[in-house]
């Protein structure tokens, strides 16, 4: 079964509220089997719009990416997160290996 990735660009409006989301995300992402591989580090933006702030999370698989997103402990940050920033995420099926 092949890994699953979400892949967020965002822009952080309200900074001293931010960590309040990734808190409240953090029990969800635990519970999914979240890996998380790139979190707000440098980038190089080469062509296109890019956001301050871009995340990579592994996850299982696609079913466990999923749930994550639509679990109710993810909800609840998702609107923190909406209230302090905007984002663009995506989930994305990996290659089997």
């Amino acid at each position: 079964m092949p890994k699953a990735y979400w892949i967020a660009h965002v822009d952080v409006d309200d900074p001293e509220r931010y960590p309040d989301y990734i808190a409240t995300a953090a029990p969800a992402m635990k519970r999914h089997g979240a890996k998380f591989l790139a979190r707000g580090g440098p980038f190089q933006p080469l062509e296109g719009h890019s956001r301050a702030r871009n995340v990579v999370i592994e996850f299982p698989s696609m079913e466990e990416a999923l749930a994550c997103y639509r679990s109710p402990e993810y909800q609840a940050a998702k609107a923190i997160r909406e209230a302090v920033s905007t984002a663009d995420i995506l989930i994305i099926e990996g290659l089997e290996d």
